[in-house]
């Protein structure tokens, strides 16, 4: 019987659910929150971008700014990865589905290491962090029988 993991986020939030096979539904193993992610890009920066000192007798250099939210998000999925890699390493699962809003899948997707990318057998760019586990084992019959 293989287990599978089944990971639906956005960028502030992630809830992992498992299914231990045909017949045995979806169970919410844990949730994760990143609530910086909803902040204004104003209420995460402190002050304006910096300026480097210049080497020589011109004037010193622009460094250009990092988009707040976004830094928030890569922050989000290094975390989320962190977890999936965890239990990856400690085989609590054998296949992995990723259900994730389309802006955030990507960022997740380089933050996985190559073992745990290996194991996802689908990958699905919605955001269905709202939908009830009824909801989603409806979405997901294509891909996993529940």
């Amino acid at each position: 019987m293989t287990t599978t993991w089944i990971v639906v986020a956005n960028s502030s939030l992630a809830r992992l659910y498992t299914n231990n096979g045909p017949k045995q539904g979806l169970q919410l193993i844990k949730e994760l929150s990143h609530p910086e992610s909803r902040e204004k890009a104003s209420d995460l920066v402190s002050d304006r971008p910096g300026h480097n000192p210049g080497s020589g007798n011109g004037h010193g250099s622009f460094v250009p700014a990092t988009d707040p939210k976004q830094h928030e998000a890569e922050r989000f999925a290094q975390e989320l990865s962190k977890e999936l890699e965890h239990g990856r390493a400690s085989n609590h699962y054998e296949r992995l589905i990723m259900v994730a809003s389309s802006p955030f899948i990507g960022v997740l997707n380089q933050r996985l290491s190559g073992h745990v990318r290996d194991m996802v057998s689908d990958t699905i760019e919605k955001d269905y962090t709202r939908a009830t586990p009824r909801e989603l084992s409806g979405h997901l019959e294509h891909c996993i029988y529940l």
